[in-house]
């Protein structure tokens, strides 16, 4: 028999769902989404969950009904072949949670693009859809990679079968630790819509578990093995490229 209520729950949860996978592309926003979410080291943050290397942790936020949620997680994968699902763009159907479609969009370079993706719903909910600008930087000397997402709804004409997610802020920070990867995860999202945030909010903590699990799943695969960062010569990220050995 087929469990609606299983589908469902995933349903509802896709919408809060991080859209990590899609390319970076060119971006004119002017706000940083680091700047829109709370700190990492707050006080304010409650542990939820824990689950293996994973922890979970939310936060109130203002006048918005929808919690901000913090994840920290030990990847069993490099920093470079994490880095090389993050800018694969068709890599979001295989571990963000309900993604059915995504894809890079417009011009622009390495360090600031827009990409537009989508969250499948059951019906009757409609799905979701986002543009977001994303942007992302990295040192070599500390090995950190930063990547902060901002929904910017007006760089592309709606779809009358979706619903446009108008505010999305996301910040990620990947630290190398030898051959795993230490992954930092601050989300805040307004699905827009009649969705209810005390639903929406019991469902924060397996979003990002289940992700994150995926990411570290999908990163042990052949397709994604062989590549480097490239930094310039003041030691700035400037690109994810595969070596010529695979």
């Amino acid at each position: 028999m087929r469990n609606t209520h299983a589908q469902s729950f995933k349903g509802w949860a896709s919408v809060v769902s991080g859209v990590l996978c899609a390319l970076l592309v060119s971006a004119m926003a002017t706000t940083t989404a680091h700047a829109a979410l709370p700190e990492e080291d707050s006080e304010a943050w409650t542990l939820r969950k824990e689950a293996g290397d994973i922890r979970i942790y939310t936060m109130d936020q203002g006048s918005s009904s929808f919690q901000a949620f913090k994840a920290v997680a030990l990847l069993d994968a490099p920093v470079e072949t994490i880095m090389a699902v993050m800018v694969d763009p068709a890599s979001c159907i295989e571990w963000v949670l309900n993604c059915s479609e995504s894809y890079g969009i417009g011009k622009g370079n390495f360090h600031d693009r827009y990409a537009y993706s989508v969250n499948n719903m059951p019906w009757p909910v409609t799905d979701r859809d986002y543009v977001l600008r994303i942007r992302t930087e990295g040192n070599e000397a500390s090995g950190e990679i930063i990547m902060e997402m901002s929904a910017t709804p007006g760089m592309r004409v709606e779809n009358s079968s979706r619903v446009r997610v108008e505010h999305s802020e996301t910040f990620y920070r990947f630290i190398p630790e030898g051959n795993k990867t230490r992954m930092i995860w601050l989300q805040h999202t307004d699905p827009t819509g009649a969705l209810p945030g005390w639903l929406v909010n019991s469902l924060l903590v397996d979003i990002p578990v289940q992700s994150m699990e995926e990411l570290e799943r999908l990163a042990s695969h052949e397709r994604y093995q062989g590549f480097e960062l490239i930094y310039d010569e003041s030691g700035n990220l400037v690109d994810v490229r595969q070596t010529g050995n695979n």
